[in-house]
């Protein structure tokens, strides 16, 4: 059974960076999309940005580009979260699909597992 565990989150003033960490375990597969999302209070899901294997390649979500950067090492992603704001507060949840088409998204169901989640606070 694949699990995903991120960590990472905490307590950040504005303008600060974090780093997030997805480790998966229960798998030997390397063909795999991950997806970052996150959960504001109050709001919906949404996905920021994502990582095909295949390609090698990282997406994101217009507002975390430049700010944001998805890295790789072997069974672990990294998001790598600069100039942080308070608007960033939420849970970031990493979600991954294996030996899918090669392509990563932004949709919930692009993906079949899930971290339980980590949670990032931007404020002074």
């Amino acid at each position: 059974q694949v699990q995903l565990v991120e960590s990472g989150g905490g307590l950040v003033q504005p303008g600060g960076s974090l780093r997030l960490s997805c480790v998966a375990s229960g798998t030997t597969s390397d063909r795999f999309e991950i997806g970052w999302f996150r959960q504001a209070p109050g709001k919906e899901r949404e996905g920021i940005s994502c990582f095909t294997s295949v390609l090698e390649r990282a997406y994101y979500l217009d507002s975390m580009k430049g700010r944001f950067t998805i890295s790789r090492d072997k069974n672990t992603l990294y998001l790598q979260m600069n100039s942080l704001q308070p608007e960033d507060t939420a849970v970031y949840y990493c979600a991954a699909r294996y030996d899918g088409m090669g392509m990563c998204g932004f949709g919930q169901d692009d993906y079949d597992y899930w971290g339980q989640g980590t949670q990032v606070i931007v404020s002074s």
